[in-house]
């Protein structure tokens, strides 16, 4: 039997080793010091910045808590059945939201959608294989919504096969109503420009047995708002998960009624013969978005506000200093509630457009993002800056009026 040293010396002296075995390392390998983590947006090219903006998509959204990251990073080095995660979290989402029953979905768009689907459908096999196709089915085929919530997003509920009506008055909504009718859609951000509230809305359906939704994608805080509408009685509602709650920007609730809910659920995986398994969410997400749901509504309200108010009066007061400047603070009050800074100039004292401010930020070192506004003036929020950027922020801002100021 060959000794030790003399197989090293063999197999030394055998020019693919290294080949097969990797390239020898030095006795000391193995203690060296752990690899740094490698970032990954540097190497790519890709542009990071301080995002004093807002939860925008584009901006992907919001970042998430440490506890958040932690509880995806452990979830996935195991394995579990998709439908019995979803079971138990939904149970602590629903008990959470004042709601019968919960789901995690891929964002509130895969929310609207699932939840039709499920209204459409119920647990019949053969219509859940049906849709988007609708004619010859038995199934309804048409949604009404007040033309002041007419966005984009209602693509969601299209998604089923289903037609959009439109109406303005409870006149309309009288007339509109047929037994094609499968929902009442509710847009809480635009509530203001529909000529019917959520209440009456809510008692309409009733009225007619039609089921009611409500989009409230970001409208939290307040923190209130996660359950009060299932407390009004809407029959599901959807939320994103990756703005306030600073969940994964991928997830979303469902929640609402336990049929309709339990219906949905056949629309997702792991399930494949529907229009909702390509709106996958994983275990990662389905534990992140819990996590995050229970860190929001367990954190001290008044406390952030306060730290909130704070990071934008430091803004406020650092670019009052440049003459020609005037300020406000307001809060929006039905979405994306939070301390919003807006910044406008006299053009006379200050030679810049709004357009010229973005891009001179965008294109800084650190570079920055603040939200769009008039030609005089931008908007600057603080709830998706890290701790101390508000004073980055300030700086530059004042930096940048300063030059431009005649």
């Amino acid at each position: 039997m060959l000794s030790r040293r003399k197989l090293i010396k063999h197999l030394s002296a055998i020019p693919f080793v290294g080949g097969l075995l990797g390239p020898a390392l030095p006795v000391s390998a193995s203690l060296a010091a752990p690899s740094r983590k490698r970032d990954l947006f540097k190497e790519l090219g890709v542009r990071t910045f301080i995002n004093a903006a807002g939860t925008y998509t584009r901006m992907t959204g919001s970042l998430m808590h440490d506890e958040v990251l932690d509880a995806i990073n452990g979830s996935a080095k195991d394995f579990c059945l998709i439908d019995e995660l979803q079971d138990k979290v939904g149970e602590k989402i629903a008990k959470i939201a004042h709601s019968e029953s919960a789901v995690v979905t891929s964002g509130a768009f895969a929310g609207m959608t699932l939840g039709l689907a499920g209204i459409l459908t119920g647990m019949d096999q053969k219509k859940i294989e049906a849709l988007p196709h609708l004619e010859y089915t038995g199934m309804k085929s048409e949604v009404i919504c007040q033309k002041g919530h007419d966005i984009v997003y209602n693509h969601a509920l299209t998604n089923t096969g289903c037609k959009m009506v439109m109406v303005e008055t409870v006149e309309d909504v009288e007339k509109a109503i047929n037994e094609r009718t499968a929902l009442m859609h509710f847009l809480h951000i635009q509530s203001d420009q529909g000529k019917i509230q959520h209440e009456e809305w809510v008692a309409l359906g009733k009225k007619h047995n039609i089921p009611t939704s409500i989009d409230i994608a970001a409208d939290v805080p307040p923190v209130e708002n996660l359950w009060r509408f299932n407390d009004m009685g809407f029959d599901f509602v959807v939320i994103s998960g990756g703005k306030a709650l600073r969940g994964p920007q991928s997830a979303g609730i469902l929640m609402g009624k336990k049929d309709i809910i339990a219906a949905a659920r056949q629309h997702m995986l792991p399930r494949g013969y529907n229009i909702g398994r390509g709106m996958k969410v994983n275990k990662e997400e389905i534990l992140g978005m819990y996590v995050a749901l229970e860190k929001f509504v367990t954190q001290d309200q008044n406390k952030v506000w306060k730290q909130w108010e704070a990071g934008v009066a430091h803004i406020e007061n650092a670019v009052k200093k440049v003459d020609g400047i005037t300020t406000s603070v307001t809060a929006p009050p039905l979405g994306n509630h939070t301390p919003t800074l807006k910044i406008a100039w006299d053009q006379s004292k200050i030679k810049m457009k709004s357009t010229d401010l973005q891009e001179k930020l965008r294109m800084g070192n650190p570079s920055i993002e603040v939200g769009d506004g008039q030609e005089n003036n931008i908007t600057v929020t603080v709830w998706m800056l890290k701790p101390g950027q508000e004073k980055i922020v300030a700086t530059r801002l004042r930096e940048e009026l300063s030059r431009a100021s005649v």
